[in-house]
């Protein structure tokens, strides 16, 4: 009897209600977390299983281009929460005078706070000068590496795990700090640990500093309609 091709297609598998629905709230409860870390060090197993699950992410043409750094020394922190600071106040002195207070307020960072940071990274090089799949679309690697990042916050929040993403620096001092390659792009950088309590709805709609749109407000068919979208 001939065997079947190694690289046939299986019956696609189908998951039961409490498995879709599984998936649906560990959705609907991911939060930014930027205050509620716990001080416990991730359990290595745990860590495993979720870069794990971001290395399974889709990548263009299997390129994988991601790298995960992890950062556990207290020294190294502080010099990327300094530049954090520092771009941080010019960051509130651009919003209007009126925003500023609530933007001082809100607690934007966790990066000396949470056990471990992870920078995740996109090698541009990774899978040579011909990509398929970013033959005419060569940014296809970053939105794989973003994909990647994803994949990491769900994994987390499914182990109990919480993740912040840190956005607010310079590129040239994190750069600098991580001693990186100039073809090596920074896509997150991330501070994660265990929580005990999260905010039910994110904390900036919580905050009153951004609502939450519905899901219809934001569909279009066969093309861009004109819309309005409060500020």
């Amino acid at each position: 009897m001939p065997q079947p091709s190694p690289c046939a297609p299986v019956a696609a598998r189908v998951f039961s209600d409490p498995e879709r629905q599984a998936v649906y709230d560990v959705i609907a409860h991911r939060r930014d977390v930027r205050n509620e870390f716990l001080p416990d060090a991730i359990d290595p197993q745990v860590l495993h299983r979720i870069l794990t699950a971001a290395h399974m992410a889709p990548s263009v043409g299997l390129s994988q281009p991601w790298n995960f750094i992890l950062i556990r020394d207290a020294a190294q922190k502080a010099r990327v929460k300094e530049a954090f600071s520092q771009a941080n106040d010019e960051a509130q002195a651009m919003f209007p005078a009126a925003k500023r207070s609530a933007y001082g307020a809100l607690k934007l960072e966790g990066i000396e706070k949470a056990p471990l940071n992870i920078v995740v990274t996109c090698d541009r090089t990774r899978g040579g000068k011909v990509v398929l799949g970013r033959t005419h679309n060569p940014e296809m690697d970053l939105y794989s590496s973003v994909c990647a990042v994803q994949n990491l916050w769900l994994a987390a929040r499914a182990e109990g795990v919480g993740v912040g993403w840190v956005s607010i620096y310079h590129e040239a001092d994190l750069r600098a700090i991580l001693d990186l390659p100039p073809h090596v792009a920074i896509i997150a950088y991330l501070c994660v640990g265990y929580v005990d309590q999260l905010y039910d709805q994110p904390e900036l709609a919580a905050r009153g500093w951004a609502r939450q749109d519905p899901v219809e407000q934001v569909i279009m068919e066969g093309g861009w309609q004109s819309q309005s979208h409060d500020p």
